[in-house]
């Protein structure tokens, strides 16, 4: 239950005593500096006895430290490794032979599944190459494209896997199959193959591509009942099934190659080089995540917040997961070591905003960091000083590593993102304490910075990055598109998934409450509106890559984890908060991709 707080200021503050209190020299007048000190810590500690704190109950960690040193993994021998290496080299020789055969249907359904099974990143030259040339060719007319007319299962993968890539190919190519679309009276095998592609190439839709929505409703139709049916393809089933929850492209790309690899070793049709490595591959790499994981869950160890700050969420392994989900391939190690530790020191202080901190402390704690002064944490009581020195002292880690190895000072593109996050969380923390309910646009334009996805983002630019330009860091801290649809998708599927449980622990009324007040609308409604706003917002992001791929102001690899933010996002909050909340869902999929071998 969630308890009132008793709001009183803070007394006797003696922040203007210690910016020189470990230089004063020995001296009669130290004397009574010390006795103000001791008699401001007694003040504070009778203070911080009589304030009654919020409290949200957060259930302890289910991964403990010791658990997660225990993982091991035999894969990373080196039979192990050699025996990557030649699948990897037989997979090569295929393409190449796709490629020179001019069997561009196939080509795509390979490119298709590499992508599925999480490995298309050892063979991105080989991939470029076949999507150059199936380009140009669609380019000048469709010569080896005989199928572009006439099957929407291959019109719809060839539009969905070049979009993913970059390439300009107009929603206008399906016009040839609106009565197809439209007519949902067959059940037949190869139709609903054709409707779930097209389904899945949907949702690559920009704004102003109407058709695509608007039939996407058709496909959807014919699908639930093609699954109703009798007597159905399973493999077929089960992909139609596994989109309709959420389609691929919105999916978490690390938990969807483990879900395909199954899938696929079930495929009559399945090659059987490929399947092996995506077998052998899935397990090299999670070996990977195990040490990383390992070395983060060290750090957490020696910060002591987890045991420190008892009334915070506790969720490491929930902030590696999320990493993961951001950047799962091999060379991103570093990356995902520093978004663990950013995610995790963002939880406990978004903790202290929502649950613990009097409101004078944490205008004192924002205070603090907008300076990012060491010495203004005297000010602070003893739990915030904590969090200050943890995060002073891991940002400013950060930047030394990135002026050591780019020689660019980013320290202050990091503070201005970690204040402006926390004058969100103030904004959030007033309205509560004054009873505030702000209009649904008041609270969406603050809460898409305060969901922490546009510092994840400038911290990941800086952590994933081969080359850092201050070109690229002045557009980040004026939150480019990019940013920000990301991060209002990411908003809004927490809002889907947590409203509820904080509305009942007493926190400010979230985007769902928000436009129930403004419309008067039922909350059946008013999550129907949020849905079509996640819609909305994918659009706009669709359309924003395909304008970055063009710039080149940031590398490709920094825009597919943005689009991996939002991704994360709809999975950790597919059921319920799988953030806050270890013991369901995300506990399978924390096995599934860091435990067990596939």
């Amino acid at each position: 239950m969630t308890m009132a707080l008793l709001h009183l200021p803070l007394l006797s503050p003696i922040s203007c005593f210690t910016s020189t209190q470990n230089s004063l020299p020995s001296h009669p007048k130290f004397y009574v500096f010390s006795q103000m000190v001791k008699q401001s810590t007694l003040v504070r500690k009778a203070y911080d006895d009589y304030v009654v704190r919020r409290s949200a109950n957060y259930e302890p960690p289910i991964w403990k430290h010791e658990f997660v040193q225990s993982l091991k993994s035999g894969f990373m021998e080196k039979k192990c490794l050699d025996r990557r290496d030649i699948l990897i080299r037989k997979v090569k020789t295929i393409l190449n032979e796709e490629l020179l055969v001019n069997d561009i249907l196939k080509g795509l359904e390979v490119v298709d599944e590499l992508k599925r099974l999480g490995l298309s990143y050892h063979f991105q030259m080989e991939i470029n190459q076949i999507l150059e040339s199936m380009n140009e060719k669609f380019q000048n007319g469709g010569e080896g494209l005989e199928w572009k007319n006439k099957s929407l299962y291959a019109t719809s993968l060839h539009f969905r896997i070049l979009r993913q890539h970059g390439y300009h190919i107009s929603q206008d190519v399906f016009k040839e199959f609106e009565d197809e679309l439209e007519n949902l009276d067959s059940n037949c095998e190869e139709k609903a193959k054709g409707m779930l592609s097209f389904y899945e190439a949907s949702f690559l839709a920009m704004e102003g591509e109407s058709f695509l929505v608007e039939a996407r409703q058709s496909a959807v139709q014919h699908l639930s009942k093609y699954l109703k049916s009798n007597n159905n393809d399973e493999i077929i089933c089960t992909m139609i099934s596994h989109a309709l929850q959420l389609p691929f492209h919105w999916r978490m790309p690390r938990l969807e190659a483990r879900w395909f690899i199954d899938v696929y070793r079930r495929k009559p049709d399945s090659n059987s080089v490929l399947l092996e490595l995506a077998k052998l591959d899935f397990n090299v790499v999670q070996s990977i995540h195990q040490d990383d994981l390992k070395d983060v869950s060290r750090w957490w160890k020696r910060t002591g917040l987890g045991e420190k700050l008892e009334f915070a969420r506790d969720r490491l392994m929930a902030n590696f997961f999320w990493s993961v989900g951001m950047g799962c391939e091999p060379h991103l190690g570093y990356f995902r070591t520093m978004s663990t530790k950013i995610a995790s020191l963002i939880t406990i202080i978004d903790d202290v905003y929502d649950v613990y901190g009097t409101l004078d402390e944490l205008e004192l704690f924002t205070d603090a960091v907008e300076r990012w002064d060491i010495g203004a944490i005297d000010s602070l009581p003893n739990y915030m000083q904590i969090c200050f020195i943890a995060l002073h002292n891991t940002i400013n880690d950060m930047a030394f590593d990135a002026i050591k190895d780019y020689g660019v000072n980013v320290i202050s593109y990091l503070r201005k993102m970690w204040t402006d996050l926390c004058k969100s969380f103030l904004i959030e923390a007033k309205w509560y304490y004054t009873n505030y309910k702000p209009t649904f646009q008041e609270y969406l334009d603050n809460a898409w910075i305060s969901v922490s996805g546009s510092l994840l983002l400038l911290h990941a630019y800086v952590f994933a990055t081969n080359s850092i330009t201050k070109e690229a860091l002045e557009c980040l801290q004026d939150y480019p598109h990019i940013i920000r649809y990301s991060s209002v998708i990411f908003r809004l599927a927490n809002d889907l998934a947590s409203s509820s449980d904080e509305a009942k622990r007493g926190e400010v009324a979230k985007s769902i409450q928000c436009y129930m007040n403004d419309t008067s609308a039922s909350e059946q409604e008013a999550r129907q509106c949020i849905k079509d706003l996640i819609m909305d917002s994918w659009k706009k992001l669709n359309k924003e890559v395909q304008t970055l791929n063009s710039t080149q102001l940031f590398s490709e690899g920094f825009v597919e984890i943005a689009l991996n933010l939002a991704r994360i996002s709809h999975t950790v909050y597919q059921h319920r908060d799988g953030h806050t909340v270890e013991d369901h869902e995300t506990k399978e999929r924390v096995l599934s991709l860091f435990v067990k071998p596939a």
